[in-house]
């Protein structure tokens, strides 16, 4: 199986993860970068700081990408990986690839990846704001803003 689950304190590579997705007979590839916003529901963000516990994500993780390619078909490739420490804005925090032989595979497992971390790893973000304050945040999946 072809399946990349991973957490770091270093910079993430949308060129590795399409490389690991790239397969003779895979014709498509989706590519998703979660990057650190300037602005959350009205504040103006410097950076984020993410917390988690690495063992219990990479099981998640792979309990996602598992249930990602029992839905959509074995012959997927999968990258999931997320950041953890203090990020600046404009920073990755989260990669998800995924490649199969058609786009509806990709896009709609590549979609499930996100969703289900943001709802069930065990995952903490702290923005930090322009004006010194810091405030820990929920994720969500989804998020409706005004």
């Amino acid at each position: 199986m072809s399946t990349h689950v991973k957490t770091t304190d270093q910079p993430l590579s949308a060129e590795a993860a399409l490389e690991f997705c790239s397969a003779p007979g895979h014709g498509a590839a989706d590519l998703f970068i979660g990057r650190v916003r300037d602005l959350n529901q009205g504040r103006e963000v410097e950076g984020v700081s993410y917390d988690l516990h690495s063992v219990l994500c990479e099981r998640v993780f792979a309990e996602i990408c598992a249930e990602a390619r029992e839905e959509w078909g074995e012959p997927l490739h999968i990258w999931l990986e997320h950041r953890h420490g203090r990020l600046g804005v404009g920073e990755a925090s989260v990669i998800a690839a995924v490649s199969s032989p058609h786009r509806d595979e990709s896009f709609r497992a590549c979609r499930y990846l996100i969703e289900q971390m943001k709802h069930r790893a065990p995952i903490w973000k702290q923005e930090h704001y322009v004006d010194g304050d810091s405030e820990w945040v929920q994720g969500h999946a989804l998020c409706q803003h005004g």
